[in-house]
């Protein structure tokens, strides 16, 4: 579908902003990877062969029977009786085949005849964000070949963690962002639009809202409700929203007695149709320019409530729970170094691509 000229204007700007372009492929380029971190970082294969039948594990439930083994139990594919199963097709006494000869089948290295029956093609992380890592030595781990970003200090992959992390992370807060802006400008464009009574009531509620101390109203809930993601989800929302009101009001404030809008109603348009077509588009500005803050502290309250250990639940890949441990192991710094650089990435590039979505609708601001 072509741009209408307003729009080509706007992406033209937005791509002269040489940092905020960039930024979105950047950042693109890193959620693109991490919505398909099951193939990058998994401890199971994305591919097994087996007596010519092709299985997607990531996908699946194969119990160890499935292959040959005798446990009904889902097979532990990481585990050197399991591949031998595969790749013997389950028809070659493996404690006949020598261990080296095992692992070079299982990266498919097919080295003797006697073995070519299966194959299995792994991710390039063997690990996914809860696998504990079977390592020599104390919890967490430096980093070392096998463990790039070393382990935590219940054993678990870091940069599994921080891929699955990062995914959550952003997800969430796009989840609460929308949401919660969507409500905000539908309640500030009401309050600027009909003003009076309504307009002075709304104003009342927020004001009693906004002294709500939301952080203890979410770890109470918490405490009586238990920790779910949708339960985050929604009292972010609940206490998120009004961050787009005021400045929503304002701008609706300011338009509502332009004379565009005094023609649209001696036309007879509809109300709606002048808030949401007309007037809208005039407060994006302003609309856009909170974002960057919105979203920076959606991101810093979930971090700060995994922190605190009243979140997401303790099995999900959290980055404020890695900042957690990083508090807790002092002797590890990698975990430190690991959790503020994943923040200041992900920070720097939502905050650098949303001001240059608001320089763009700016009708004032060009880039040479």
């Amino acid at each position: 579908m072509a741009l209408s000229p307003l729009n080509q204007r706007r992406w033209r700007n937005f791509r002269r902003n040489g940092r905020a372009y960039w930024s979105l492929i950047i950042f693109t380029v890193l959620f693109g990877l991490s919505l398909f971190a099951e193939f990058i970082a998994n401890d199971k294969p994305i591919l097994v062969s087996y007596q010519g039948e092709l299985h997607m594990p990531i996908f699946n439930f194969y119990p160890e029977t499935k292959f040959g083994g005798d446990l009904r139990t889902e097979a532990q594919y990481r585990y050197e009786d399991v591949q031998c199963l595969i790749i013997t097709g389950g028809m070659v006494d493996c404690y006949d085949i020598p261990e080296e000869l095992i692992e070079d089948a299982a990266d498919g290295n097919i080295a003797g005849a006697e073995i070519d029956k299966g194959w299995l093609i792994w991710p390039l992380i063997r690990y996914n964000y809860s696998t504990i890592v079977d390592r020599g030595g104390v919890a967490p781990a430096p980093p070392s070949a096998e463990n790039l970003l070393g382990t935590d200090d219940t054993s678990r992959d870091v940069l599994a963690r921080v891929i699955y992390g990062f995914r959550l992370s952003v997800l969430f807060t796009l989840m609460v962002t929308a949401l919660a802006a969507s409500i905000g400008i539908i309640a500030g464009a009401l309050q600027g639009y009909f003003g009076g009574w309504l307009d002075l009531i709304f104003q009342r509620i927020l004001e009693i809202w906004g002294s709500t101390p939301s952080i203890y109203i979410i770890i109470i809930m918490f405490s009586v409700l238990g920790r779910s993601f949708w339960l985050l989800v929604f009292l972010m929302v609940l206490f998120g929203w009004p961050a787009l009101v005021g400045v929503v009001r304002a701008e609706f404030l300011r338009a509502r007695n332009f004379e565009y809008v005094r023609a649209a109603r001696a036309l007879g348009v509809s109300n709606w149709t002048i808030m949401f077509r007309h007037m809208l588009p005039n407060a994006m500005v302003a609309t856009l320019t909170m974002l960057p803050f919105i979203i920076t502290g959606t991101i810093g309250g979930l971090a700060a409530l995994d922190f605190l250990g009243y979140g997401l639940p303790s099995s999900a890949p959290s980055l404020g729970e890695l900042t957690l441990q990083a508090k807790q192991n002092l002797q590890a710094p990698w975990l430190g170094f690991t959790a503020f650089f994943a923040f200041a990435l992900m920070l720097s590039l939502l905050v650098f691509v949303f001001e240059g979505i608001r320089d763009a609708f700016d009708p004032r601001k060009t880039f040479t």
